[in-house]
């Protein structure tokens, strides 16, 4: 393989600022062989803006023998088509969250993916966080002991501008509303902690806030499989918007990680904090965040195809928490306790 890990981009809309950002760090690992948007002025803008070659023709980049993967940014709706384009060329695929607007839709992908050959990488990029990394090797290291209570706060605003926008907030072309365009990150970073789910009680409902089809509101309790319990407000309604926190309450202490920053409290009387504040996009601006955590997910996603190991964040992986979200919907349209499907 080639030195650098040729790139194909495609979805050019305002999620792939940070991408571009990241990509532009990663110029001695990562080639831009390509950019593709359906919009002409819009693809030109962008490479302007950012200084990588443009693409006219999705076919022939996806046919292109210097690219090895393709990084897509496009809405749910737009994704099956070109991975499998794409992974029938044996292109590697690195996707935005989420897989598709569905668990099922989400299953197709990572079995197309796996009949191809090719790796499926999600970008999950809160991850990819120092504060978040501190945690993983926290919990992992077994010093707090086991976990038995988690609380997921998720209090974001959106302004109607946000939702006005054709399709976003609908299940045709997102899915759904703030549990798997917004909530998605904090919930996937959860189970990346606990392990899967295997019930919810929930409520999810559209405030006055907002005129939209889907959710910007969701409340509910989660049974986990080591046997701890969970509670989870999401809320692209709470104006004017906090960043997201993820507590966990063990044996030995408790972690609350928010804003970047991890604090830890241990039952002895000591406290430790790791990392450094930083804006998640929980406020009016969605892109309102740093781009390391995209650089460092991106990076690790070009390391996995050179050495042949997965991505940190895999499609199979990512699963876990589309299972949880059609639980937590299943469960307030019934109003009744839902097991979580483990597929």
């Amino acid at each position: 393989m080639r030195d650098r890990i040729g790139l194909a981009v495609v979805g050019l809309g305002m999620a792939a600022k940070p991408h571009a950002l990241a990509l532009q760090d990663l110029a001695d690992q990562i080639d831009v062989r390509g950019c593709y948007a359906r919009s002409a002025e819009a693809r030109a803008a962008f490479c302007q803006t950012y200084g990588f070659p443009q693409a006219a023709d999705i076919e022939a980049l996806a046919h292109d023998p210097t690219v090895d993967a393709l990084l897509l940014i496009t809405p749910p709706n737009a994704r099956r088509e070109l991975i499998s384009l794409f992974a029938g060329q044996q292109k590697h695929i690195l996707t935005e969250k989420p897989l598709e607007r569905t668990s099922g839709a989400a299953m197709e992908i990572v079995d197309l993916c796996a009949a191809s050959n090719v790796s499926l990488g999600v970008v999950f990029q809160h991850r990819f966080r120092a504060a978040s990394e501190a945690l993983t090797k926290l919990m992992g290291g077994g010093g707090l002991g086991p976990i038995r209570m988690v609380r997921a706060d998720i209090p974001w605003w959106r302004d109607q501008s946000y939702y006005d926008e054709p399709g976003r907030g609908s299940y045709a072309r997102d899915g759904g509303g703030v549990l798997i365009s917004q909530a998605i990150h904090t919930l996937d970073l959860m189970l990346s902690m606990t392990g899967p789910a295997t019930a919810v009680q929930a409520i999810c409902a559209t405030t006055p806030f907002h005129a939209m089809a889907a959710e910007d509101f969701t409340a509910g309790a989660i049974e986990f499989e080591s046997g701890a319990v969970g509670s989870i407000f999401a809320s692209s309604a709470s104006f004017p918007g906090d960043a997201e926190s993820l507590a966990f309450y063990c044996d030995n202490g408790s972690a609350l990680l928010k804003s970047g920053v991890l604090t830890v409290h241990w039952r002895d009387g000591r406290a430790e904090t790791f990392g450094s504040e930083a804006t998640t996009g929980g406020g009016a601006d969605p892109m309102a965040f740093p781009y390391d955590w995209h650089k460092s997910l991106i990076a690790d996603f070009a390391t996995a195809i050179k050495t042949g190991r997965p991505p940190r964040v895999t499609g199979s992986e990512a699963l876990n928490v589309h299972r949880l979200i059609t639980a937590i919907e299943a469960s307030s349209r019934s109003g009744q306790k839902t097991q979580v499907s483990k597929g």
